[in-house]
């Protein structure tokens, strides 16, 4: 979506700048002294291969206890059995990234040549489960919405690969550059898709759990959500690029080349993280996470909604001072879960 940063940065982690990596994460557990989770996610970080990924996840365990969450996001296709000793040596879970059956997945995540990735991710998926720690490693799938498909037929594809959870996102877009599909800022295509897979998730006797729905019924009953963009919990959240930079969420990146940087350069090879995050920069880029349009900050369902993403608030205009793209959405997807939630409580 714009983006060129990529074109600077090695493709790769060098062995020096792991190491770094590595230091400056130690150095934060003594620092911050509260425990915070590392996820390792690309591109494709299984391109590191068994042997780097082992000198990264030992070197990563030998300073981060058991208590301090590692994962890896990857794409399923390059997992292979030698891969998986390496993350359970090191309790080290993974995430799959895929969108549904092969002819939506086919759509969006394609291979160099233009082909269809669907095969290899399944693949993938099947070693994983069939590991001797497939419980401690596989951690669930991670789904980009598309509002065009069905979500029953999504939702039982997924059910049939035995995860133990999907986190479902919404595409990346702003107000600027709407998400695909999304005909405009009150337009709800998001907000039905969702709404349509809550009432099979309800009906559903024996569930895969949703991490989105479970953290919005959560607020809405009262409780606290895990997820970022929804609820009123907050993230620090850096990250750390393959030259040893280190930047905002990398999700930003979408609203403008270079919207994840800070003003100055941060490195792991001369700063601590620490450093960086007790700075007036940092505090503001913090601050993101809160809305502050107007609308949203006088909306009754901003405990539930939480102002969604920060990415997601963006218009070239006025930057981070709007509401989502998928405020529609969201309050749509809050009122048909009230309804459902009354009625479960009422029966």
């Amino acid at each position: 979506m714009g983006d060129t940063n990529w074109e600077n940065m090695p493709g790769q982690m060098s062995r020096e700048t792991l190491q770094a990596t590595v230091q400056a994460l130690c150095k934060l557990t003594h620092n911050q002294q509260r425990r915070f989770a590392v996820v390792l996610h690309g591109g494709e970080p299984l391109l590191l291969g068994p042997k780097n990924l082992d000198f990264l996840l030992s070197r990563l365990r030998s300073v981060l206890p058991i208590e301090y969450p590692l994962s890896i996001q990857t794409n399923g296709m390059l997992i292979t059995e030698r891969l998986l000793d390496v993350c359970s040596t090191y309790h080290t879970s993974l995430g799959v990234s895929i969108d549904g059956p092969k002819s939506l997945h086919d759509q969006y995540r394609v291979g160099h040549q233009g082909e269809g990735t669907f095969d290899k991710v399944l693949a993938g998926i099947g070693r994983l489960r069939k590991h001797k720690d497939a419980e401690q490693l596989f951690k669930g799938l991670l789904a980009v919405i598309d509002p065009a498909s069905s979500p029953g037929e999504v939702y039982r594809f997924f059910k049939s690969l035995g995860a133990p959870s999907i986190d479902f996102l919404y595409r990346d877009g702003d107000h600027s550059k709407l998400p695909y599909g999304k005909a405009s800022f009150q337009s709800t295509e998001y907000g039905r898709w969702l709404a349509g897979l809550l009432d099979i998730y309800l009906a559903d006797p024996a569930p895969i759990r949703i991490r989105l729905l479970d953290d919005m019924i959560k607020l809405i009953l009262g409780g606290q959500g895990t997820k970022e963009g929804v609820g009123n919990a907050e993230f620090g959240i850096v990250i750390i690029d393959t030259d040893g930079s280190i930047r905002k969420n990398d999700t930003l990146k979408s609203n403008f080349d270079g919207a994840d940087h800070f003003a100055k350069q941060w490195s792991v090879h001369r700063h601590g993280i620490s450093e960086l995050t007790n700075t007036r920069e940092f505090k503001k880029y913090h601050s993101l996470l809160r809305p502050t349009a107007s609308a949203c900050l006088s909306c009754p369902e901003l405990y539930v909604c939480g102002g969604g993403m920060p990415v997601t608030r963006w218009h070239y205009s006025n930057g981070y001072n709007n509401p989502s793209v998928y405020c529609a959405d969201q309050l749509l997807l809050i009122e048909h879960m009230r309804k459902r939630l009354t009625a479960l409580m009422a029966a």
